[in-house]
C-alpha cells in the first residue's frame, strides 16, 4: 500500500514555548541542529509521501516559506491557510478537506517520531476505519497529565480524551486517515468548532477507529521548554 499524501497541523503560535522561542514559529525551532519539522519530512519523504500538506495560521506565509526549502525536491509542498486558526485542531484539519488524497497520514507540526511508527501504521492499518498510532508505554509519557489517554479493546478505540480516568494507551497524534474522517469532524462541530478528539470520540462510537500500538518506537511532542529538552535528547540519540 502507497500513501503518497500527508498533512501536518501547524496552524498554532506555540505559545507555551515562549519561554524558549520568542521569535521562532515551533515548528522551525532547532532541535539537533534541525528545524523540528524536519525530522517529521524526513519520515514521510521515507515512507513514500509524495504530497506534503501543511495547514498554517497567522503566520502562515513566512511559515509556508521557510519550510519549503527543507522539502526532498520531489516532494510538492502545498500550504493551506487555516483562517480560523485560534479554534482546535479539528477546524485545522477540516481546512484541508476536498484538498488531499485519502488515506492520508496525519501528524502534528510541533512532534518528533520515527519512521517506524509510519511504517507500523502502513502495515497495520484497516483502511476502512481511522488509524490512530497509540503508545501502551505509558511509562514513559513524559507528561502524562498533559497527554491524550486512548481506552482500546482489542483494537478498536472505545474511549479517549485527556481526562480519561481508565485508559491503556496515550494518543501519539499519529495518524493514518480516511476519507470519512472529514464527515465525523463536521458531526462533531459545535458553535463551529470541534477537536480532532472529538472526531475520534465519534468514530469509534460507531466501531470506525482502531488503535495501532507503536510498540518500542520512540516519539515526543514538543509544547513546553521541559518537553524540548527532552526531545533534543531523543533526537541526537536515534537520528543523529
Amino acid at each position: 500500500m502507497s500513501i503518497t499524501d500527508a498533512v501536518i497541523l501547524m496552524a498554532g503560535t506555540g505559545s507555551r514555548l515562549r519561554g524558549s522561542a520568542d521569535t521562532i514559529a515551533k515548528p522551525l525551532i532547532p532541535i539537533a541542529d534541525l528545524p523540528l519539522i524536519s525530522y517529521a519530512i524526513d519520515s514521510f519523504q521515507r515512507a513514500g509521501v509524495t504530497t506534503l500538506h501543511a495547514v498554517v495560521g497567522p503566520n502562515g506565509d513566512e511559515l509556508a516559506a521557510a519550510v519549503a526549502p527543507l522539502l526532498p525536491a520531489h516532494i510538492r509542498f502545498h500550504p493551506i491557510t487555516n483562517p480560523n486558526w485560534q479554534k482546535q485542531n479539528g477546524i485545522s484539519l477540516l481546512t484541508a478537506a476536498g484538498k488531499v488524497r485519502a488515506p492520508f497520514f496525519l501528524a502534528m507540526g510541533d512532534h518528533l517520531f520515527e519512521l517506524s511508527i509510519l511504517e507500523q501504521l502502513v502495515a497495520q492499518a484497516d483502511l476502512s476505519r481511522l488509524n490512530l498510532a497509540i503508545d501502551r508505554k505509558i511509562e514513559s509519557i513524559f507528561d502524562l497529565d498533559d497527554a491524550m489517554k486512548v481506552r482500546t479493546e482489542d483494537k478498536l478505540i472505545v474511549a479517549i480524551g485527556k481526562k480519561l480516568e481508565t485508559y491503556n494507551a496515550i494518543d501519539t497524534g499519529i495518524f493514518l486517515c480516511p476519507e470519512i474522517v472529514f464527515d465525523y469532524l463536521r458531526h462533531a462541530l459545535k458553535d463551529d468548532d470541534c477537536s480532532l478528539a472529538d472526531g475520534v470520540r465519534l468514530m469509534a462510537e460507531d466501531g470506525k477507529a482502531v488503535g495501532i500500538d507503536i510498540g518500542e518506537a520512540w516519539w515526543q511532542d514538543v509544547d513546553t521548554p521541559e518537553m524540548l529538552a527532552r526531545a533534543e535528547e531523543g533526537a541526537r540519540r536515534l537520528f543523529r
